[in-house]
């Protein structure tokens, strides 16, 4: 391998805090080598963020700062920051996790990259402009001409990631630094922005730093990858090797815990127990060691060195030596029971949509207001969700997943069609039924952070739904411990407060209010969007083991179709506000009918290089289009991979004539033209 063009040397990064000092990164040593695309993988507070800042200079005054960081032999750390900003954007660039924050928003998405060429070129306005409308077209922005342009907010979140990465390549860098620039985008997204990445380095020639938790990107990009744990590199190594053999039982842990496309449908992950230690007051010995289930008590005492272990893997284990032997012997972190739908409860219907329609006016005027035109959240969406069974509803952001729910919520009669909800329709429903009926539909939100009372006991969060039906005291206590030692929590811990509990628990905590009254249907929108791989997995489990000890119905929201494999048992894409495939999971997932169906599941990253990078990706073109301006036809044709290949009569009809879902094997799909 050519020399290091960035060497990395007992970097150290702590922050003062009210707690005590965050040691956010300790005593890192690492090499970027030229070309190569580097994975920075770890959870949350492991300090891969804080290690790119620290490589492109842009940590707080208050870091505390020690090692060395060398570019073509120079160090950074030493430099002040007039001198930092010749490298910066020039040799050493970055690609942020949240472009719309990252852009001026009062300016010209033109301008901001031609401003980006001109403070490190000698060169005029117009042709910075010039290069400014050649690098969007390099990444894929249509109409570069017109929409340079353009200001942030007219472009969609994967559009602004787009023109964020042609910002970083403006000026042809050496390194790129790459933070979680997918972690906030629907799977096709993603599969474009990874696209464009690659695109990028092979124009530039530039090494990548691609800091992510999602192990399946990283094994469809990346040439080597680091693990991070509690501020330092526990192991890394080629990225065949690392996915094949780890060494390091956290890596085992990660790798074991992603939920995958590819697995038995209804099969359980493997969860790392715990959380990750607090970053201020962090173990003895090796800060994994609490949660490792191969640990010894040299463990807790030594921290262990990242040691050569030959052909370029390093590793930081006491018990490296025996770690591949008690792998393949499944000694590490066992599975959870596999998932077995009530299927002989399954004939009873819980949930019955049908036709259902939602629109939003668009007004227009500040004192004379008038309805311009409409917006088309859904639109004729059939659902049906069977007794003691999970369906999940999967799409694209925006497509209207979350109005669907909140029409069935509501339990009021909807705009046009019929919501049925445990054999009773909603549009006939009293005031005093609405209320009983709540009882046996409840629903768990995507934000564990945001729906809870930061100032409320988690007890008393708990026992709110208890108290709206007049439960008397005694009953109330009693429930509550129970609640958290279903949810696999301490019930001595009903006193704490929701601050003092990671993500994860936060989630059990809100699962544990939506059952306090016992319900038969639970909603659950994007619940482990927002956790952590290893946090994710206990959740998935713990959800698929309520449902089987309680009877419980789930209507699954999500746009993680490796989720849903694991936990549902019937899918329902939906595509701009309609169904457009139906069906049992194993079996869309087996054979998929409509394109679209296809394209989301071959975007999904499959946490195995050999896999991953010998698999077919269909990556979709152009933007979701507006719900107020739908395509006519079949919603889809305007992005359809497949209609390039139908006759000129069949293309047309996609184009004019609205597909209705037919029976088709299992299931069913709306496409004139569906898959073999």
């Amino acid at each position: 391998m050519s020399e290091a063009i960035i060497q990395i040397r007992n970097l150290s990064v702590s922050f003062p805090s009210e707690s005590g000092t965050v040691q956010a990164v300790r005593d890192l040593s690492l090499d970027i080598h030229p070309g190569e695309v580097l994975g920075l993988v770890g959870e949350s507070g492991s300090g891969k963020s804080v290690t790119s800042l620290a490589m492109i200079g842009l940590l707080p005054p208050t870091a505390r700062v020690s090692g060395e960081i060398l570019y073509q032999g120079r160090n950074l750390l030493s430099l002040s920051d007039e001198e930092m900003s010749k490298f910066r954007g020039s040799d050493i660039a970055m690609v942020f996790q949240d472009p719309l924050s990252a852009l001026n928003p009062v300016r010209t998405i033109g301008h901001q990259i031609a401003e980006a060429i001109l403070i490190h070129k000698d060169i005029t306005e117009e042709a910075a402009l010039k290069r400014a409308i050649e690098l969007l077209d390099i990444v894929g922005i249509p109409r570069p001409n017109e929409r340079v342009n353009s200001y942030p907010h007219e472009f969609s979140g994967g559009m602004r990631q787009r023109v964020m990465i042609a910002l970083a390549i403006a000026n042809e860098p050496k390194v790129l630094l790459a933070d979680e620039p997918t972690t906030a985008l629907d799977v096709t997204v993603q599969a474009q922005i990874l696209e464009v990445l690659q695109r990028a380095r092979d124009i530039t020639g530039a090494a990548i730093v691609l800091v992510t938790h999602d192990l399946g990107v990283v094994a469809g990009l990346a040439d080597r990858v680091a693990i991070m744990y509690a501020g330092k590199i526990v192991e890394v190594g080629d990225v065949n090797g690392v996915y094949a053999y780890p060494a390091m039982p956290y890596t085992i842990g990660l790798l074991r815990s992603i939920p995958r496309i590819d697995a038995e449908s209804g099969s359980r992950l493997a969860s790392i127990a715990g959380a990750p230690p607090s970053p201020v007051d962090l173990p003895m010995g090796c800060a994994f060691s609490p949660r490792c289930p191969a640990a010894i008590e040299a463990c807790n005492s030594a921290i262990p060195e990242l040691l050569d272990r030959g052909q370029g893997r390093m590793t930081a284990c006491h018990r490296h030596s025996e770690i591949l032997q008690i792998q393949d012997a499944g000694k590490l972190f066992v599975e959870g029971p596999a998932h077995v739908a009530n299927r002989e409860a399954s004939l009873g219907t819980v949930l019955e949509v049908k036709a259902l329609n939602k629109t939003f006016p668009m007004m227009k005027g500040s004192v004379l207001r008038r309805r311009v035109g409409s917006i088309f959240a859904v639109d004729a969406v059939d659902l049906t969700l069977r007794k003691g069974r999970s369906l999940a509803l999967v799409g694209e952001s925006g497509c209207g997943k979350t109005t669907t729910l909140l029409e069935i919520m509501n339990l009021v009669a909807p705009e046009a069609g019929t919501i049925t909800v445990l054999g009773r329709d909603v549009s006939g429903l009293s005031k005093q039924d609405r209320l009983q009926l709540r009882k046996d539909l409840q629903i768990v939100f995507q934000d564990p952070f945001a729906s809870l009372d930061p100032r409320l006991p988690i007890g008393d969060a708990i026992a709110e739904p208890l108290r709206a039906f007049k439960v008397p005291r005694d009953q109330q206590d009693n429930r509550i411990s129970e609640l958290l030692a279903l949810v696999g929590l301490n019930p001595d811990h009903a006193s704490r407060y929701p601050s003092e509990f990671s993500g994860g628990q936060r989630q059990r905590i809100a699962i544990a209010r939506a059952l306090a009254l016992n319900p038969q249907l639970v909603v659950l929108d994007e619940p482990v969007s927002a956790l952590d791989v290893s946090v994710r997995a206990g959740v998935l489990n713990l959800l698929a083991e309520l449902q089987e000890k309680l009877g419980l119905s789930y209507l699954f929201v999500s746009h993680d179709l490796a989720v849903v494999q694991h936990v549902a048992d019937d899918i329902a894409v939906m595509y701009l506000g309609s169904i457009v495939e139906s069906g049992p999971v194993a079996d869309v997932f087996a054979n998929p009918q409509h394109p679209y169906t296809q394209a989301l599941l071959s975007a999904v990253p499959i946490p195995d290089p050999k896999v991953e990078r010998s698999r077919k990706r269909i990556v979709l073109q152009g933007e979701l289009p507006s719900p107020a301006n739908p395509p006519s036809g079949c919603r889809f044709h305007t992005r359809c991979h497949v209609r390039a290949t139908l006759s000129p009569e069949l293309a047309e009809r996609c184009a004019s004539e609205r597909p209705t879902p037919t029976l088709r094997g299992t299931g069913s799909v709306a496409c004139h033209a569906p898959l073999a």
